[in-house]
């Protein structure tokens, strides 16, 4: 059975997409830290450990991953972004990038913002406009 993330990035859920290639999908978090939080996924692969990936998908995804962040940072203000590995809500590799000004901004344990609808789709297109030139 596919996990949400596989059907995030097949288009079956609505997401706010930020990139993707053949390989990898990136979308905006709908619990997000701070604006822009976005989780990046490999697509073909659904393992929940990021250890268990094979090196060239592990590479792969860490590369995509710096591509996004460098497109989040210079689409969302903040002094760098952060990098974090959880993986145990969504039992589908995902790394989370956080626009960060605190290493508190990078706390997973507060309170998540609440974003309208309209401002989730601005940041996206802000971003995907930011890698899109990269």
């Amino acid at each position: 059975m596919a996990t949400v993330f596989t059907k995030i990035a097949k288009g079956e859920i609505p997401s706010w997409k930020v990139a993707e290639n053949e390989d990898f999908y990136a979308f905006l978090d709908i619990n997000p830290l701070a604006e822009g939080h976005t989780l990046v996924i490999p697509k073909h692969v659904e393992d929940d450990y990021i250890f268990h990936l094979d090196d060239e998908v592990y590479l792969g995804l860490c590369a995509f991953a710096k591509k996004v962040a460098v497109a989040l940072k210079a689409a969302v203000p903040c002094k760098r972004v952060g990098v974090a590995v959880l993986g145990m809500e969504v039992p589908h590799t995902h790394i989370h990038l956080v626009p960060l000004n605190t290493e508190a901004d990078l706390d997973f344990r507060r309170q998540k913002l609440q974003l309208p609808s309209e401002r989730f789709a601005e940041i996206a297109e802000s971003i995907l406009k930011e890698y899109e030139k990269l």
